[in-house]
């Protein structure tokens, strides 16, 4: 199930439209002239819609056409933009971020791309020097998957470069974390500690803590963590908001913790939050919690408000977390975590959903899909929902979708990742009407060792984006950052080619997507998701004028070549939030 797309013709001046009459053009804020603009994406038609320019008034787009068309609104207030023949896209809308996340890693120890097990070591010494006596070292981004010996690093690693801090380094999922010696007698880690449900604590042969930490059991030495300090905590959100800004992201659908909620908070009542944020929350938390969380902000605020749900069902393919139907290919005794009982999920599902909920759930091994389906499943048939969508029948093809209108009661529910799915479970997100939000940029991680992990048969529907949208099911990209860097042209690039950054390997190339599917799903689609089709995706009229500048056009230029693509300007409601080479406030 998909939203509507329509095709919308640029649009040019009218007095029905952007004039107060035919021969008294209202003012503009702002006119942005000379450009090569793609105002958005027809895949019906497999057509871009291209303007040279837009008018802006109150943050909107009032306009699309010709320069000429367009200066006919042109007031003496009007702000004059001249774009150099530069190419414009909508703003690209990251499905799924963790902001909060990465600001802390920015501030912290962070080991994000160490290419071995001494490079860590040698970060982590240097932070020991200057750490505060008794100060925790925290932060992360390690991938063992990097390091010649693929080996798991231990809490004796991490003690030999510490100097007897503790220490908590979270892997770049965030589903597994390395423990040294004194975090792990600050938490009250021994060999009686029990594994929590959904979570586990590695052993070695005499049954004592080997340091690695995976999924839920991380909460049993986070709660010793002190926290930051609301000044760091604030700075560590500036850093990734600019972050974002900085590479054409202009919205965020972001899971981070209710206190970076409330900086996002404070940010706009400041007149500083550069970047559209909908903030997700914790499915965990009690009906009544969540109706509180929700009404403690406007939700027709545009720049900032709480939408889906978000609950785990399992951990990731590197840290072999993610729950499969069945073992690892290079692990046959081990199958993955499932976070969940079924039968619990399902109640927890229900009582959500007929609260007007959203949900979103992190899947990515297929048996983890399959529960997150069941859930949804299950809630829908257990009473009225009151989130609904339109939506239409759409038959897939390598040429663009043709859509037969219908209209369903069905919630937009989600699946975070979808990374490996049965090839029966396809069918179950299209009637389920059950959006696909996936990050491409996993893949040219991934590939090194994806197939080892899953496969021959498994790997063919790994990481499946044509596969979904040719059994009609909605596609919503992001970057999940700061698992990946936040810019959305290694996203793109993976998209299209399905080939590692260096261009020597692929991975299952029948599956890749063309340049307008990408674009749509990072536009479009991430708007759907959010349910803010209407508002974001496009540069059309009454849509917000949120778009990117580019230095070269992504949908002509060889695709390595979007690699190196810089952002020249982005603009968030009509307001220059990023320059290219100039700080912006």
């Amino acid at each position: 199930m998909r939203r509507t797309l329509l095709l919308f013709p640029a649009l040019l001046i009218s007095a029905g439209s952007v004039c107060a009459t035919a021969q008294t053009p209202a003012p503009v804020d702002a006119i942005y002239f000379h450009g090569n603009i793609l105002t958005g994406v027809d895949l019906e038609s497999a057509q871009p819609q291209r303007v040279s320019a837009i008018a802006v008034r109150g943050g909107v787009v009032v306009a699309a056409g010709s320069d000429a068309e367009v200066e006919k609104l042109r007031a003496s207030s009007t702000k004059m933009v001249d774009l150099g023949g530069a190419f414009v896209m909508p703003g690209f809308n990251d499905a799924h971020a963790h902001l909060g996340d990465a600001g802390r890693i920015k501030l912290s120890v962070d080991v994000t791309g160490t290419q071995s097990l001494a490079e860590m070591q040698e970060r982590v010494k240097a932070a020991a020097k200057t750490a505060a006596p008794g100060a925790w070292l925290t932060g992360g981004g390690w991938d063992h998957t990097l390091w010649a010996s693929k080996t798991l690093p231990t809490r004796a690693d991490l003690d030999a470069a510490t100097n007897g801090h503790p220490a908590f380094l979270v892997r770049v999922d965030g589903h597994i974390a390395i423990a040294n010696s004194a975090a792990l007698a600050a938490a009250g880690i021994t060999k009686a500690t029990p594994d929590p449900q959904g979570g586990k604590i590695d052993r070695d042969s005499n049954g004592e803590a080997t340091g690695i930490i995976r999924e839920t059991a991380q909460a049993l030495v986070d709660k010793h963590i002190p926290p930051p300090t609301p000044k760091l905590r604030r700075r560590g959100v500036e850093l990734a908001l600019a972050d974002a800004a900085a590479h054409g992201v202009t919205s965020v659908q972001d899971f981070s913790d209710h206190e970076d909620f409330l900086v996002y908070e404070q940010l706009e009542r400041e007149g500083k939050l550069p970047v559209r944020v909908s903030e997700w929350m914790p499915f965990d938390l009690t009906v009544n919690q969540l109706n509180q969380y929700r009404a403690s902000h406007p939700a027709d605020d545009p720049m900032l408000h709480t939408t889906m749900l978000k609950g785990f069902m399992d951990g990731s393919l590197g840290s072999r977390t993610a729950a499969m139907k069945a073992p690892y290919s290079d692990d046959p005794g081990n199958s993955g975590i499932p976070r969940y009982d079924q039968q619990k999920l399902n109640q927890m599902a229900v009582e959500r959903a007929q609260g007007g909920f959203q949900m979103g759930f992190h899947a990515i091994g297929d048996r983890a899909v399959s529960m997150a389906l069941d859930a949804f499943a299950f809630a829908q048939g257990a009473g009225p929902l009151q989130a609904t969508m339109q939506v239409g029948h759409m038959h897939g093809g390598s040429g663009g979708r043709r859509v037969v209108h219908a209209t369903l009661t069905v919630p937009r529910n989600r699946i975070e990742h979808s990374q490996v799915v049965d090839p029966a479970d396809f069918v179950r997100y299209k009637q389920l009407g059950v959006i696909a939000s996936m990050q491409p940029n996993h893949l040219l991680t991934d590939m090194n060792w994806a197939e080892q992990r899953l496969g021959p048969e498994r790997s063919k529907y790994a990481y499946a984006w044509k596969s979904f949208l040719d059994a009609g099911v909605p596609l919503a990209f992001g970057t999940d950052y700061p698992v990946e860097p936040i810019t959305p042209f290694r996203g793109v690039y993976a998209s299209i080619t399905r080939m590692n950054e260096a261009g020597t390997q692929s991975f299952h190339p029948e599956q890749k997507l063309n340049i307008w599917q990408t674009i749509d799903a990072y536009t479009q689609g991430s708007a759907y998701a959010e349910f803010a089709e209407s508002k974001k995706g496009k540069l059309a009229n009454g849509y917000y004028a949120d778009f990117v500048v580019l230095d070269r056009d992504i949908t002509v230029v060889a695709p390595a070549e979007i690699l190196k693509t810089q952002v020249l300007r982005t603009v968030v409601g009509g307001n220059t939030v990023y320059v290219s080479g100039i700080k912006v406030r």
